[in-house]
């Protein structure tokens, strides 16, 4: 049948995932770093996702295309809602006799070191936790308590040498990737962590590429569902390691 649907110009698209929650039916999903139409049945149009992408990528076009499958779209939903849920789980299971360590909550106890003008030695880490990783960060860890949180894309502590001195101290640590990881079960995390913890302050840093950006947008949408006015502010860093903008 002739119908409205959602095509994607993966010529124009970014890989930024924006597009991804905005899409209620699931029917839009990042593979191969690019948005991509899961199948047409469970597309129902309307063009929710529209706005969402800042490349225009989007648009809605009449073609052939299988009917829109109300029932196809609700066990579509259950599957990734059960994907979304794996991590979580396995984040729990860190806490278990037989779990794996590296998820193992902790925290991290730092002397203060003097650090004579001139010294020479590898420059301190200012690491106080661990894990770093969101989807094994659980909402309730101590210390996100009254903490200021830095919300990090993967790639920021490669491309500025300076992040733990700068950034880090003091400060409880988040990362992610908004190009490769699960956007949905991100969001849905960091929000809960906005909720359950007493957080003061979020910075959110990034690379200046695109599709960075999305983190930004992630951590926005996380403080609004979590119903608290948590201050935000981000810190831009460039491809040659510089503050692009921000503190």
């Amino acid at each position: 049948m002739k119908r409205k649907i959602v095509f994607i110009d993966a010529e124009k698209c970014n890989g930024c995932g924006l597009c991804v929650p905005a899409c209620h039916e699931g029917a839009i999903q990042i593979v191969d770093g690019k948005a991509r139409l899961v199948a047409d049945k469970l597309c129902d149009g309307l063009g929710d996702c529209l706005g969402e992408c800042p490349e225009g990528a989007i648009t809605i076009l009449e073609r052939d295309a299988e009917a829109y499958d109300e029932a196809s779209v609700q066990k579509h939903l259950f599957v990734l809602k059960q994907q979304q849920n794996a991590p979580a789980a396995a984040a729990m299971a860190g806490s278990l006799p037989c779990g794996c360590p590296s998820s193992q909550v902790r925290t991290i106890e730092r002397k203060e070191k003097d650090e004579p003008a001139g010294a020479v030695d590898a420059a301190p880490s200012y690491l106080g936790q661990w894990p770093v990783q969101l989807t094994l960060v659980p909402p309730q860890a101590k210390y996100l308590q009254d903490a200021e949180l830095l919300v990090t894309a993967d790639c920021v502590p490669f491309a500025f040498g300076d992040f733990h001195r700068r950034f880090l101290k003091d400060k409880a640590l988040v990362i992610a990737c908004p190009k490769l990881d699960d956007f949905q079960a991100h969001l849905e995390k960091l929000a809960q962590i906005c909720k359950s913890a007493d957080i003061n302050g979020i910075n959110v840093i990034y690379m200046e590429v695109p599709c960075c950006t999305a983190l930004k947008r992630m951590a926005e949408m996380a403080i609004s569902y979590s119903g608290k006015k948590i201050p935000l502010r981000e810190t831009v860093i460039s491809i040659s390691g510089e503050v692009k903008a921000g503190a």
